[in-house]
């Protein structure tokens, strides 16, 4: 049997609410805002009242030292022994109602809550208006434990004013009395708490509350950081808080950080802050570090925490910095966008922020190239979904390109860098309208077309007034001002046969109009609506509308699916407008610099980055294996045939180095001679100036990095008497069945 990882200690109420009180039990009311209904702390009383268990509690030791420093301005005499990992609910109920002690709801506003209690009946209920003016109940429990209070005083006042609204006979009295001290008594109600070691991890501690918590809601690194946050640095934890309830609501003639972009929680404050301060996006690598312990050594330092903290503290000035944060809006506005609703990702948003502060506070990037290039990144990255899939991997490797930047042209060059390699020439003739062949309203490509038409100036269909003017979130009326409108309208396509959402709603089918005009169009056909519209424009305004809104020539008139087909296309085109004026400050792209051998292992496994054991072992027998050999060439045609990245030999899936001595070469050269063989026997001789191999030192250990450049021709992979095609798909490489290889390399490679 394995050694247990926690202890069972035993509590009553009056124990726990005093080691909260006094900063023992770390209780953090940001770590998870309070969601309990009232009608649940109410039954929680009620339990405890008629004896019934209400739950274990979740401790997880701190490992702290017991001379740990507070640092900000904390009140707790001293920090938390143990942190609460499950039955914060309970807790805080249980805390806020005996010690009258507001809490914060899902809003970030503050609430008393005021449970009451009815002595005859013995019931408790939660206060309303109608329950404060009964004479029958204690219109709020908390009275019975505060120090002020005297219990015969509660009964006499109690029973004084019940006395003036009806009769009370002498059994009626008894019972008022001995119902009135047993809530009172409920301080010594009993409960068991499981505390956790402070030997296991934060990965350990979030897998022991899913396996015992299945209806919780799982854990996370920003939990931990929050959580820590409380414990030792009170202040800070307070002013995200504010920062985030004054961003839900409009300010009158005093500076906010309300905007119609984004209304910020805690613990995406604290992502911006770890990445501006720490230039991570894992979150767990700076949980470790802010818990003070030496990643090496795995050991604690008072000192070392300290410091990281100081680290965060700058961070967090700089993010909610109210200048910063709206001139960061600036530049989302420079590239198009308008409001939260155009937005698919968060991530993008708070990363791009990241960045912002980056080049503003730490690179000085004057203020108006700052605007210009973090624009043009939130476009690239909203339009290609950069942070939608794996978004701590993106963010990671991205981040990694500044650890050991120096100035602000590089800075500059990195992002510009990123910019050209994420939209190629065959994205927007390939990739984009591809993305586009969707019926997701709420689709990145649909998203950067209307941003698009902002930065063009376009007006709306059929309409004098031009979309950025439309699209303002000031505006709000009964209807938005303007709507997506069915160029061919569904009921119009019913008559066709076209009665499936997913064709008739293609983001190809839509454009923005006046909703007086959509209203007007209803279900007619294109050419019979058409003429009304376009009678009240000029030929020069149609055409400039028509290429605004990617209408082909006589569209009207079109087969409905070679009309879509057209369609995405031109509004690929028309989105790459867009983008272009973004770039009209041209600035000389310098290399894109090197990751180091540690951003690459750090920023773990990506789109463009996979680590291996081995090239030819299998570490499992010891012996060799044509399956690695496989394995090596798969991932290696995979990059050849998207766009490109680096394979690292001599690592494993999560990042520890092995080296290349399992391998079993006689030396450096050998090995590289055995990969240029294999990928000329079961690949392509004509595929080799697109890789380039080396040897670097890591760690006491030799690893083999290959980097793959992007081919021009399709590569394919021998296995037997059969050829394979692989593409990357995320952090993963997937292999194409025949239809979708030849559908893929007529789209990648034509032209």
């Amino acid at each position: 049997m394995s050694e247990t990882v926690f202890k069972q200690v035993n509590y009553d109420l009056n124990s726990l609410v005093t080691y909260i009180e006094l900063g023992e039990i770390g209780l953090p009311d940001i770590q998870r805002p309070f969601v309990w209904k009232n009608a649940k702390v109410r039954d929680l009383f009620d339990s405890m009242y008629q004896g019934y268990p209400v739950g274990y509690l979740l401790f997880w030791q701190n490992g702290f030292s017991d001379d740990s420093r507070v640092i900000g301005t904390d009140t707790k005499r001293k920090p938390a022994r143990l942190l609460i990992v499950d039955g914060q609910q309970r807790l805080t109920s249980l805390y806020a109602v005996v010690k009258s002690i507001p809490v914060v709801r899902e809003n970030y506003g503050s609430e008393l809550i005021h449970i009451a209690f009815n002595p005859l009946q013995e019931k408790f209920e939660v206060a309303d208006a109608a329950i404060r003016r009964d004479k029958s109940c204690i219109p709020d429990i908390s009275i019975l434990w505060s120090k002020d209070t005297d219990l015969f005083g509660v009964v006499d006042r109690y029973l004084s004013e019940l006395k003036g609204s009806r009769d009370i006979s002498s059994e009626e009295e008894k019972k008022i009395k001995k119902a009135i001290s047993k809530p009172q008594s409920l301080l010594s109600f009993p409960f068991t708490a499981l505390e956790l070691s402070p030997n296991i991890n934060e990965e350990n501690v979030s897998d022991v509350f899913v396996r015992i918590n299945s209806k919780g809601t799982p854990l996370n690194q920003a939990d931990f950081i929050l959580t820590l946050m409380s414990v030792f640095w009170d202040e800070g934890r307070a002013q995200i808080e504010h920062f985030c309830r004054d961003a839900r609501k409009p300010s009158v003639g005093v500076p906010s950080p309300f905007n119609h972009f984004i209304q910020p929680d805690p613990d995406q404050l604290l992502r911006v802050s770890v990445g501006l301060g720490f230039k991570r996006a894992r979150l767990k690598y700076v949980y470790s570090l802010l818990r003070g312990k030496d990643l090496e050594t795995e050991q604690f330092s008072d000192e070392r925490r300290i410091e990281q903290f100081e680290v965060l503290k700058k961070a967090q000035e700089l993010v909610i910095n109210l200048q910063y944060w709206h001139d960061f809006m600036n530049c989302i506005r420079m590239a198009g966008f308008r409001s939260g609703k155009m937005i698919s990702s968060q991530n993008n948003l708070l990363f791009s922020y990241i960045l912002y502060l980056l080049g503003r506070t730490e690179y000085g990037v004057e203020e108006f190239r700052l605007r210009r290039v973090i624009a043009r990144w939130f476009f690239m990255a909203s339009l290609t979904g950069r942070f939608t899939g794996s978004p701590e991997s993106a963010m990671e490797f991205d981040l990694a390109r500044f650890r050991d930047l120096k100035d602000a042209a590089g800075f500059v060059n990195i992002l510009g860098r990123a910019c050209d390699l994420a939209l190629t020439e065959d994205y927007w003739k390939i990739s984009l309208p591809n993305d586009l062949a969707t019926s997701s309203p709420r689709s990145p490509s649909l998203f950067a077309y209307n941003a698009a038409l902002v930065l063009l100036d376009a007006r709306a269909l059929f309409s004098k007034l031009k979309v950025s003017e439309l699209l303002d979130p000031i505006l709000q009326g009964v209807r938005g001002a303007v709507e997506r409108h069915h160029l061919f309208p569904k009921g119009y396509l019913g008559t066709l046969g076209i009665t499936d959402l997913r064709e008739t709603n293609q983001i190809a089918n839509y454009a923005l109009v006046e909703w007086g005009d959509n209203m007007k169009i209803s279900d007619q056909s294109p050419a019979d609506y058409l003429p009304g519209l376009t009678s009240r424009f000029s030929k020069e305004e149609l055409a400039r509308m028509y290429h605004w809104h990617a209408l082909p020539e006589n569209w009207e008139q079109m087969d409905y699916r070679e009309f879509l087909e057209k369609r995405r296309e031109l509004i690929a085109q028309v989105i790459l407008q867009g983008y272009q004026t973004l770039t009209a400050e041209q600035v000389e792209i310098a290399p894109d610099l090197p990751l180091s051998i540690n951003d690459i292992l750090v920023s773990g496994e990506s789109s463009e980055v996979e680590f291996k054991s081995t090239l030819r072992v299998n570490q499992h027998t010891g012996n060799r294996d044509q399956r690695m050999e496989l394995a090596v060439l798969k991932t290696i045609a995979g990059f050849l045939n998207t766009n490109g990245g680096i394979l690292m030999i001599g690592v494993t899936d999560d990042g520890t180095t092995l080296g290349i001595d399992a391998d079993g070469f006689e030396n450096e050269d050998k090995m590289s001679l055995h990969l240029v063989n294999l990928v000329k026997d079961r690949m392509s001789p004509t595929i080799m100036p697109f890789l380039h191999a080396r040897f670097e030192d890591y760690k006491g250990c030799r690893v083999m990095v290959i980097e793959c450049s992007k081919a021009r021709t399709p590569v394919f992979v021998k296995d037997g008497n059969i050829e394979r095609f692989y593409i990357r798909t995320g952090p993963s490489t997937t292999e194409l069945s025949a239809s979708q290889t030849q559908e893929y390399i007529k789209q990648r490679y034509k032209g």
